[in-house]
């Protein structure tokens, strides 16, 4: 479900599947490549100032964030519900030569969840044309962090222009929205970002157009340890 090109999405899928594998493998199979093989440039900013560690990158697609982040030294779980997707994840991560550092799942997120801890947890555009339960694998996405982990939710703030939806249906969600649905406690949580930033692409007639994308970033608090007397 990742962002990594400018396309109209999975809304060409002419099929209307019964569940979510069946209707991103259609998406999948529509061509050799969906997305630019481009990480996403929010994680790229973002990932770049932590330190490595264990990360699970949400909805992999191609695999483009998952080789990205192997490529700086993470050890990656990317998941996605697509085996087409995962198996052009895992081949170009031989290419990058990082495959070692990388595990690949198939999950349905809204029935399943890796069982493992996680200094990041990216979630790149883990929006769907068919119903997705997002708050609940976000609420699982908090949970499956570590201390001191960092959970960062990018994600369309408006439709692009060519979409299908642009003039029809719910507006998506602002970044405050987005934050608000994690129901985080002041006290364990530390948001680090909480922004509808720009961002300059080309359109599919050719045309620069503008998008504008909802970023979230929050970091569960490391726990105090006293020193006091007992």
């Amino acid at each position: 479900m990742h962002e990594h090109s400018e396309s109209s999405h999975a809304e060409s899928v002419a099929s209307h599947p019964n569940t979510p594998q069946e209707f991103w493998e259609g998406h999948y199979g529509q061509r050799d490549q969906i997305w630019s093989g481009n990480p996403n440039p929010l994680l790229v900013r973002e990932a770049a100032r932590l330190p490595a560690g264990r990360a699970l990158d949400l909805g992999c697609g191609e695999g483009a964030d998952a080789v990205w982040l192997a490529t700086q030294g993470w050890r990656v779980t990317a998941v996605d519900v697509s085996s087409t997707a995962l198996e052009r994840g895992r081949a170009a991560a031989v290419r990058a030569g990082v495959d070692e550092l990388i595990d690949w799942q198939q999950h349905d997120l809204g029935v399943s969840f890796p069982d493992a801890e996680f200094d990041l947890v990216s979630a790149q555009f883990l929006q769907s044309p068919i119903p997705l339960d997002r708050e609940r694998i976000l609420q699982n996405a908090l949970d499956s962090l570590a201390p001191g982990g960092s959970l960062l939710v990018v994600g369309h703030a408006e439709f692009p222009p060519w979409s299908k939806m642009a003039h029809a249906g719910e507006p998506l969600p602002s970044a405050q929205e987005v934050l608000s649905a994690l129901h985080l406690d002041a006290r364990a949580w530390f948001t680090a970002l909480c922004s509808e930033e720009p961002r300059s692409v080309v359109g599919p007639d050719g045309n620069p157009v503008t998008l504008v994308d909802s970023v979230v970033m929050v970091t569960r608090a490391t726990p105090t340890v006293s020193h006091g007397q007992p």
